[in-house]
């Protein structure tokens, strides 16, 4: 029995109970949150504690879930990985691309404890199809990539947990908290990222000091162009929207669901995504998905889980657009490290 505990009970955290509950051979042994009313919301019966170190000492957990603000992200999974525990990170894994690099570095100097970060929306029925399709040769190399994410973030979504409107705590705003997973979905079509061109706005007039929208243009090693829009000031919550077009077809994601465009210009609709039932229908239910091979993969043994490395290229498109932004200029990222 492997015994799991979740280290933060905001918001996500319910999510992280739900999967965990529908694990075989996997047990909830204790959650942690500094704020003690959060033990109201965590499962009866759960130890809870309020210091993550007195939890490890206590109950000895196998892996630990981070569940907390950005800025805890990384210092309190290498707490862990240093402790022999295995890890798996909500997104971002870090505050920035520097940070990032400092994850990488501990994940490769501890081989033996297992990190994974949470980009659950790679194993949406959406995603796998089209990365199937796209891999089959059918239809040619990717040309073009268009991802927009316009949703709505209020004052109120602030206020209700202030580190989100902080950049020194959350790293940003729409890019990092809201649209990180629509970019690391094009990455996941297009590849790597060669150059940045776009900036990062603040249309609202909120009191937070972090972005709410965002436009980039990126083009990709493979040649391909991403055209990236993403904002909190919308009057309501749209999408993601996803376009990909190839030498030979043109493909959609829109509203959790796939489609291949007729040559009509009529959406033929290929796949649906599962979704959530409730308020937070948009994190989707691939969560347990991503549970099950992480835990399969520590039973067993093997790397099939998605290993902190493969958040970097997210992280440095963000950077990119906040630095192409401030300069003016396109910014080129250097290749990925072997």
């Amino acid at each position: 029995m492997i015994r799991t505990a979740i280290i933060g009970c905001g918001v996500i955290a319910h999510t992280h109970f739900d999967a965990i509950s529908k694990l075989k051979d996997v047990v909830l042994a204790a959650v942690c949150d500094i704020d003690e009313s959060k033990a109201a919301d965590a499962p009866q019966n759960v130890p809870f504690y309020r210091n993550y170190r007195e939890l490890y000492e206590k109950e000895h957990p196998d892996v630990v879930h981070i569940c907390l603000p950005h800025d805890l992200h990384y210092p309190v999974s290498r707490w862990f990985v240093e402790h022999g525990v295995h890890v798996f990170c909500e997104k971002p894994a870090a505050l920035n691309a520097t940070e990032l690099e400092m994850f990488i570095e501990l994940e490769e100097a501890h081989p033996e404890t297992k990190v994974c970060i949470c980009f659950q929306n790679r194993l949406n029925d959406s995603t796998l199809m089209l990365k199937d399709l796209l891999a089959s040769g059918e239809y040619g190399e990717v040309l073009s990539c268009f991802a927009s994410n316009p949703w709505i973030r209020d004052q109120r979504y602030y206020d209700a947990s202030p580190w989100r409107g902080i950049f020194a705590r959350s790293g940003g705003g729409v890019m990092i908290n809201q649209a990180i997973h629509l970019i690391d979905l094009m990455c996941q079509i297009c590849g790597n990222a060669k150059s940045v061109k776009g900036s990062a706005l603040r249309l609202m007039d909120l009191d937070t000091d972090v972005e709410d929208t965002a436009v980039a243009r990126i083009e990709f090693e493979n040649g391909a162009r991403g055209i990236f829009f993403a904002t909190n000031a919308n009057r309501g919550s749209i999408g993601p929207f996803l376009e990909v077009k190839t030498e030979k077809a043109e493909f959609i994601i829109d509203n959790r669901k796939l489609y291949r465009v007729g040559e009509d210009g009529e959406r033929i609709l290929l796949v649906k995504d599962k979704v959530l039932v409730g308020e937070k229908y948009y994190y989707g239910s691939s969560h347990g998905r991503l549970m099950e091979r992480f835990y399969s993969a520590i039973k067993d043994n093997t790397r099939d889980y998605f290993p902190i490395r493969e958040a970097q290229m997210s992280n440095l498109i963000i950077d990119a657009i906040n630095r192409s932004g401030a300069t003016g200029k396109e910014i080129r990222i250097s290749p990925l490290r072997p």
